[in-house]
């Protein structure tokens, strides 16, 4: 079975319209919708924002559901150039920005885990099947909502996601982050925490990341119109080529 979370209900509203033979169960305030999607045995669920919420989320789907797979799929904000709202990145390795027990370890590093990362599962199916999703992406999104958020020839990345607790929207919080770690693209509130647990559960995951701003001082898009108009129909065309 193939968990499948994002921290907002909009991220995935897509995927949950098309999910069949659904059951429903509510744990720990989450809602997990159980069925079939593209003929896969799924369990779907909104984490919240953040990295406790989705670690908790995380740790649930383990525990409780018969899974051999996570994937996590939401927005991202952009911290390299060479990124552009509508872009795909497929993360390769998991930052958390925001981990810092120095002196008695080194920042970045996860205490007792000793990694300053941890690296997501082979990604090569995933990435083939956002390019074959983007090739086509016009048939999954509305073209007044690309236009209206300047989307524009999307295109998808292998990189590096850096994850913490922290909205990031400043052009000065940016250099930093590209100072402290200059082989992370993009960043958001929840990957990471997602890795680490499937990491200490040997779970192959996942991360999925539509870029929906450039986590500058313009940061602060219309989030819920972009997730339920563009990154839900993105997790939707990208995962039915998955799936396949």
């Amino acid at each position: 079975m193939i968990g499948i979370i994002s921290a907002m209900q909009e991220e995935i509203q897509a995927l949950l319209n098309q999910l069949q033979h659904v059951s429903t169960t509510v744990k720990g305030m989450r809602t997990y919708y159980t069925g079939t999607l593209f003929n896969k045995k799924v369990v779907l669920v909104f984490s919240r924002w953040g990295k406790v919420a989705s670690a908790a989320t995380t740790t649930q789907l383990i525990n409780d559901y018969s899974i051999d797979e996570i994937i996590f799929t939401g927005v991202a904000g952009a911290i390299s150039s060479n990124l552009n709202i509508g872009d795909v990145v497929i993360g390769k390795n998991l930052y958390q920005h925001d981990m810092d027990a120095s002196p008695l370890f080194e920042k970045f590093e996860i205490p007792i885990l000793k990694k300053k990362f941890i690296v997501t599962k082979e990604s090569t199916n995933l990435i083939e099947a956002t390019k074959l999703f983007l090739d086509s992406y016009t048939t999954y999104i509305d073209p007044i909502a690309a236009q209206n958020f300047n989307i524009s020839s999307p295109k998808v990345s292998y990189g590096d996601i850096a994850s913490g607790d922290q909205f990031i929207s400043s052009t000065q919080k940016i250099k930093q982050l590209n100072k402290d770690l200059p082989t992370a693209i993009c960043v958001e509130m929840e990957g990471a925490a997602v890795a680490q647990i499937c990491y200490e559960y040997q779970i192959p995951f996942s991360i999925i990341r539509i870029i929906s701003d450039n986590a500058n001082d313009n940061a602060t898009i219309d989030f819920p119109k972009f997730a339920g108009t563009i990154a839900s129909n993105y997790a939707f065309g990208i995962l039915k080529n998955y799936f396949r």
